[in-house]
């Protein structure tokens, strides 16, 4: 017997952080973003891309049409998933050095993030890391990327109540219910665009 409705299918969805540091709160809503897919959102798998192993973008290291290994991998994963999500610490109101050297890479012909659909989240103080958003929208209106426009995430990791645990992993539910709205949208977008729904 025929099955009524086909499952939804599987969104593959590159995670980016924008820090580096270990405890980095935005890497801890990358790890909670993860958790909630494989916890409540079905046809959803998000994997971490780590950027640190990314030499400073010089193009005297692409060689023959080919970039260093490392540079390669990184690109390899951005092509071949179906939507990125980033964390997007601000420093000093825009992106940070390494996610803007990690989108430049990734840029360089021929871009491999054309056509993806994307969703932008934050912690830190003040404003959540807000500000750091419209930068990252604007590199992506060149690249071709196409965020979600709502609900935006930023998170003010430092307002009581504690936002985050020691080790950086978020504890608030009203922040994860949040969380999971934004991923939600982005399965939503994705599929639309992909024109599967």
């Amino acid at each position: 017997m025929e099955a009524i409705s086909a499952a939804k299918p599987i969104i593959k969805v590159a995670a980016i952080c924008g820090s580096l540091r270990k405890g980095s709160y935005n890497r801890g809503l990358l790890r909670a973003a993860s958790q909630i897919c494989q916890e409540s959102i079905s046809g959803m798998q998000i994997e971490y891309i780590d950027i640190s192993p990314l030499p400073m973008l010089d193009t005297d290291l692409e060689v023959g049409g080919k970039f260093p290994p490392v540079v390669e991998a990184f690109r390899q994963k951005i092509l071949e998933a179906d939507s990125i999500i980033f964390a997007s610490p601000e420093y000093n109101y825009s992106v940070t050095a390494p996610l803007k050297n990690a989108v430049d890479w990734a840029s360089r012909p021929p871009n491999v993030w054309a056509d993806k659909p994307a969703a932008i989240i934050s912690a830190g103080g003040g404003f959540g890391g807000s500000r750091s958003h419209y930068h990252l929208r604007q590199i992506g209106v060149f690249l071709d990327l196409h965020f979600i426009n709502k609900p935006e995430f930023y998170l003010n990791a430092f307002q009581p109540p504690a936002k985050f645990d020691s080790d950086g992993n978020l504890i608030d539910e009203s922040a994860k219910e949040k969380l999971k709205q934004v991923l939600l949208s982005l399965q939503a977008f994705t599929l639309r665009l992909q024109g599967k729904n």
